[in-house]
């Protein structure tokens, strides 16, 4: 069996956070979710507007994800050690990922996975994010494109 791991803040969960687990079960058997808690967030970009265990609710909601853990800081590795997967995901954006030395010298796979860039929830404001939201609904049906982001 192989297993898998991932990390994510998770705040304002968008298709992009969606794709990028879809695409990481696609890699392994067994899917773990690390969700940054509030406090590591904060500590290096902002503090989550969704609480953590609201966060880690939504990704165990998910098929494809099979267990969620707390991530403790923007660093995976000691939840690598703890858990031993053999293949790290994230998003192809990052240039280091944090835990990939780790990995490496132990002799498992990292792999970068696809960024839908304009997603990041991180860099847009409450009124961008509505305003996105409307641009992408079909108003004559009430619904929202369910089409992957380009």
């Amino acid at each position: 069996m192989i297993t898998g791991y991932t990390f994510h803040v998770g705040d304002l969960f968008h298709i992009g956070h969606l794709s990028q687990v879809l695409e990481c079960k696609e890699h392994c058997d067994y899917l773990i979710v690390g969700v940054l808690t509030d406090q590591a967030a904060a500590h290096y970009k902002r503090l989550p507007v969704i609480p953590y265990v609201w966060r880690a609710a939504i990704f165990e909601a998910l098929k494809a994800v099979d267990k969620v853990v707390p991530q403790n800081s923007r660093d995976p590795t000691g939840n690598l050690k703890d858990l031993q997967p053999d293949i790290l995901f994230h998003g192809e954006d990052w240039g280091e990922i944090p835990g990939t030395e780790w990995m490496k010298a132990n002799g498992k796979k990292v792999i970068k996975t696809t960024y839908y860039h304009g997603l990041m929830s991180t860099s847009m404001s409450l009124e961008d994010i509505v305003a996105r939201f409307h641009d992408d609904r079909d108003l004559s049906s009430g619904r929202v494109s369910a089409e992957r982001p380009t």
